[in-house]
């Protein structure tokens, strides 16, 4: 087991449920799934994918196939960086039994609004069968050696799957299972600046990320550039991650505001997170840069999504 008692007890205690026999894999109830079924307020996914992909903050099953590890140690991640793993060691547990114990584990943590009288009864029922899977919870999930195999899982029961990769590992993204939508975040406009803000355990990692983003362009699936904004650090150069992004052909940028929660709070600071006014400043910038649409906005969540025209 990759993960120490002591970090196992902390993450438990934050609220995550480790799953599978090798405890590689978590889980943990999204804040936007508790609001939505008490009603009062859905996701930015719900509101920008909603209606063309069915998703709904109610049925979402937040997932880390391979939490403990991950080749970056990036500055504004919510983890103790570190104890990451940067290479895989331990079994591997099978993706029908880690997506079982998630929806099992979920279906637990989720309990508690059966007895709730203001829960919205109907979605308390439909969140015991999730239908969406983001596999973007913690670590880096192309460690995973059955990714595939898990995307074509979700696929089996009905579910659809976001995908949200570092770009460290092109190797995987030529031969995987193509979920319902791809991620790479970006969140450098330079090398310079991806060494400061990523901090990679991989001497190669800057010419890596461009690898996966030339990669994502031959995805027939749906494609988005996750920008995390920190300011003072990654939030300038929209020219810069304009040419980065060309070559990825995304169909979708998410420019969202780093939010200043976890074990990020020991190496930053508050004037560290955008408000929702400045990320929507530089998604503007960004959008005269790349030709992209702004196609919609989340204040609370301080994020804008940039389309393709």
């Amino acid at each position: 087991m990759a993960v120490s008692a002591d970090e196992l007890s902390e993450l438990e205690l934050a609220g995550y449920r480790f799953v599978g026999e090798h405890k590689h894999s978590a889980v943990k109830v999204c804040h936007w799934t508790r609001k939505s079924l008490l009603n009062r307020g859905v996701c930015y996914k719900e509101r920008f994918y909603g209606r063309d992909l069915g998703i709904r903050s109610h049925r979402c099953l937040q997932l880390a196939p391979s939490l403990p590890f991950c080749d970056h140690r990036c500055v504004y991640c919510w983890r103790n960086t570190d104890v990451t793993t940067p290479s895989w060691v331990g079994e591997v547990d099978e993706p029908a039994d880690i997506l079982d114990g998630a929806i099992s584990a979920q279906r637990k943590l989720l309990s508690g609004f059966g007895g709730n009288p203001n829960a919205d009864k109907k979605k308390f029922k439909e969140a015991q069968e999730p239908k969406h899977c983001a596999i973007s919870l913690a670590g880096e999930p192309t460690f995973y050696p059955n990714l595939s195999e898990l995307i074509e899982e979700c696929g089996r029961r009905g579910m659809t799957s976001f995908l949200v990769t570092n770009g460290m590992h092109p190797e995987v993204l030529e031969h995987i299972a193509e979920p319902t939508q791809l991620y790479i975040s970006v969140v450098a406009p330079d090398p310079e600046t991806y060494e400061v803000v990523c901090q990679p355990t991989v001497p190669d990692g800057w010419k890596r990320l461009n690898k996966s983003l030339e990669l994502m362009s031959c995805f027939k699936c749906r494609k988005a550039i996750r920008l995390t904004l920190v300011k003072g650090l990654n939030l300038k150069k929209p020219e810069e991650y304009a040419k980065i992004i060309e070559k990825a052909g995304a169909d979708f940028i998410e420019a969202k505001a780093y939010m200043f929660v976890g074990f990020s709070r020991r190496r930053l600071v508050m004037e560290n997170m955008p408000l929702s006014d400045e990320v929507n400043g530089f998604a503007r910038e960004l959008a005269r840069e790349t030709g992209y649409s702004i196609a919609g906005e989340s204040r609370p969540s301080r994020v804008v999504l940039l389309k393709k025209a």
